[in-house]
This record gives structure tokens, C-alpha cells and sequence, in this order.
């Protein structure tokens, strides 16, 4: 026979044990009964998604960075192509539109997608909105850095056929080199097309290196129809439909330098011309 005080001290521990019960059967409810998985989390979000792949170029020469640089290329002209569908030129009334054009809202929606970008990562982006054979045209691009020197830039250009926007035209601009657009009348014969210049300074070993690319889309193809690359010092101006570059000679320069004279800056005058751009003088 059991003593009164062991008696006692049994039923004392039937509390505890159904307390402990309960809790267990507490943490399995809040784990998920065994066997299950839990619920995965969100993706990340679009600029999260680009910073992830961006910050990986870290230290990647640019002639090994086309796997990670093409990644970003998907992630940003995918999500490029499906905003424009949702969001067309033209798709709102003026009065919803307010006073923002639609090309500064394009280019915020692309300033977007590289929000979280660090540095050394880091972008400049360009756009444009215009008009051929009375259909619009949208281009954009931008230029991703991840060093003092090692940038890719991409130019795309947009259309719409039947009421959906898609993807027509892809370029890569010059290697480390930033990225603006200048659009150029076309001349006699070419009306039926968009002839714009895009170009951009890299950094050098000591002045800044200009480069710059005419192209011409008749809405289907993209084509260069005249370059220049690496123009030491180079300095871009537009006088009508003359293109001006002033620029340094190298060698010169550091004979200036050397004589303590001032460096002479040479120029040269190109017209728009039916192939492209011709040289006027160079002095």
C-alpha cells in the first residue's frame, strides 16, 4: 500500500505531464507536422534580384563578366518589356498623365530596377520616346560599372505590332564607356527611319576617351552606319546637323607639357550624309 504522502506527490505530477503535452503538441503545430516542409519565403524583389547578380562582377575583368552582365541584361529587358505593355505610350489621357512625360517615367521605371545597387556597382541609364512612320519607337540603355574601368552598357529599342510592345533590336555600345543618346535628322531618302548618335567618355590613363556610334533603325534593324572610338580628350558638340568633336593629341600634350606651353586643341566637323556621317575638316 502507497503512503498518503506518495499518493499525494502522483497525483501532483499529473498536472506537469499534461502541461508538457501540451506545449509539445504546441511547437509541432508551430513547426508544421512532421514530414512537411514550411512554407518558403517571398523572391526577392527586381532590384534585389539585379544587386544579387550586379555585386557578383566584383573584380571580374570585363572579358569574363559577359555570364553575369547577360543575367542582368534578362532580369532588366524582361522586365522592361512587360512594364511597357502594361504601361504604353499614349495609354493614358492627358489629364492622368499629368505634366511627367512618358519618357521620364521610362526612365525612372529603368533607375528603378538598380535602386540597390553599391558601390564600386553602379549605372547610368538613357532613354528615349519618338515616333517613326507614325508608331512610336522606345529605346533605352544603360551602362553597369563595377570598377573605375570595367563597365557594359546595352542599347535596346522597342515596338508595337498589333498592340503589344516587344523587344526588336538589342546593341552593346562601345566597352567601358557610359551611355547618352543625341537623335540626328536623317537626310534625303531617309525619312522612313531614326538616326540618333549614342556616345560616352571612359576613363583613361589620364584624360577621359570619347567614343561615339551613329546608328539608324528603319523599325525593324539596328544598324551602325558610322563610329569613332577612343578620341583622347574628346569633346562632342551639335551645330544643326553637324557633328563637332574637339579633341587632344596625345603625344602632343605631353610635349606640351614637357615645354610648359599650352596643349593645341584640334577639331573636326562631320555632316549627316546618306552612309552616315562625313568629315568636313579636321584642323
Amino acid at each position: 500500500m502507497l503512503r498518503k504522502s506518495t499518493v499525494a506527490r502522483t497525483r501532483r505530477r499529473w498536472p506537469l505531464a499534461a502541461v508538457a503535452a501540451v506545449l509539445s503538441a504546441w511547437a509541432v503545430g508551430a513547426s508544421g507536422a512532421p514530414g512537411k516542409h514550411r512554407k518558403a519565403p517571398p523572391p526577392d524583389d527586381l532590384p534585389t534580384q539585379v544587386n544579387n547578380v550586379a555585386r557578383q562582377l566584383w573584380g571580374v575583368p570585363l572579358d569574363e563578366s559577359a555570364p553575369l552582365t547577360s543575367q542582368v541584361q534578362k532580369l532588366v529587358l524582361d522586365h522592361m518589356t512587360q512594364w511597357i505593355n502594361a504601361q504604353p505610350p499614349g495609354g493614358q489621357t492627358r489629364e492622368e498623365a499629368g505634366d511627367v512625360s512618358y519618357n521620364l517615367k521610362l526612365r525612372h521605371e529603368l533607375e528603378i530596377l538598380f535602386a540597390d545597387l553599391r558601390y564600386p556597382i553602379y549605372d547610368s541609364v538613357a532613354t528615349f520616346d519618338r515616333t517613326l512612320a507614325g508608331q512610336p519607337v522606345i529605346g533605352l540603355g544603360y551602362t553597369l560599372g563595377w570598377s573605375d574601368f570595367d563597365r557594359a552598357n546595352v542599347v535596346a529599342i522597342f515596338e508595337t505590332n498589333g498592340g503589344s510592345w516587344r523587344q526588336v533590336a538589342v546593341s552593346h555600345f562601345v566597352p567601358d564607356t557610359d551611355l547618352n543618346f543625341r537623335f540626328l535628322a536623317p537626310p534625303p531618302g531617309h525619312s522612313d527611319e531614326l538616326w540618333f548618335l549614342a556616345y560616352g567618355t571612359r576613363l583613361g590613363k589620364s584624360n577621359p576617351r570619347l567614343s561615339a556610334i551613329l546608328y539608324s533603325f528603319d523599325g525593324t534593324t539596328l544598324q551602325q552606319l558610322w563610329r569613332t572610338t577612343d578620341v583622347y580628350d574628346g569633346r562632342l558638340s551639335f551645330t544643326g546637323n553637324r557633328v563637332v568633336i574637339s579633341y587632344l593629341r596625345e603625344d602632343e600634350l605631353k610635349q606640351a607639357i614637357i615645354n610648359r606651353t599650352p596643349a593645341v586643341r584640334h577639331e573636326a566637323a562631320y555632316q549627316i550624309m546618306p552612309k552616315g556621317l562625313e568629315i568636313q575638316y579636321d584642323r
